[in-house]
């Protein structure tokens, strides 16, 4: 069934969208995980079902898994992200689209590398018009611990756009798996949580963990219900 809470994950046989794809099911969210290999996406998602002992997650093509929700989560690699929405243009309106690339350049990862403009999900959005609202998120969230349910992610989640109210919507989705997320501002602040991956990536390296992560402070906390 379509609808606002179904979330497709484009991407999601990787390990950052396989990862956000295991968290939403597990918070019991219906979950699409688009691929161009409409297989491997279902095979993606037998595993996640397997994992949650729920059969929340389905495959699909990436078309069909855009057609299906009201969120579209892009977690593709940078090389393949205009290419991948260009194609779905016409299907992504009137829907969020959760874009969480970030311009990573091998083989010098650890090094920023900010597209001309600024921002690379900045540039998705002034691509797809306000037809389609973009936001940026999940960009500074490790993989690794992603995958493992039994680990409490220490991390915030910076969540940038232009459409408040689809902000809030996805600040609400990043609370829903146990997270915090941040408005922090309009869609070209994206380039900052763009750029702090490669920090982050060099950090990892430093001090030989599998996924640092950022804290704001100085916010009131909230009372989890």
């Amino acid at each position: 069934m379509s609808g606002p809470e179904t979330i497709a994950v484009l991407g999601g046989t990787g390990s950052e969208g396989g990862g956000l794809a295991l968290r939403f099911a597990h918070a019991g969210y219906s979950v699409v995980i688009g691929s161009r290999d409409a297989v491997r996406a279902a095979e993606a998602a037998d595993k996640i079902n397997g994992r949650i002992g729920h059969s929340r997650v389905r495959g699909a093509d990436n078309a069909q898994a855009v057609a299906e929700a009201g969120i579209v989560l892009l977690t593709v690699p940078f090389a393949g992200q205009v290419k991948t929405v260009e194609a779905l243009r016409d299907a992504l309106q009137g829907k969020i689209l959760i874009d969480a690339t970030v311009p990573l350049v091998p083989p010098k990862v650890s090094r920023v590398q900010l597209p001309e403009g600024g921002s690379a999900v900045a540039k998705l959005q002034a691509l797809l018009g306000d037809g389609v609202r973009v936001v940026s998120a999940f960009q500074n969230v490790s993989a690794h611990h992603l995958a493992d349910l039994g680990h409490d992610v220490d991390c915030d989640v910076l969540v940038c756009g232009n459409d408040g109210a689809a902000c809030e919507k996805i600040i609400e989705l990043v609370e829903a798996i146990g997270l915090r997320g941040i408005y922090a501002g309009t869609i070209d602040n994206s380039a900052a949580a763009e750029a702090l991956t490669s920090l982050l990536i060099a950090i990892n390296r430093r001090y030989k963990v599998p996924g640092s992560g950022i804290r704001i402070t100085g916010l009131p906390v909230k009372e989890k219900a």
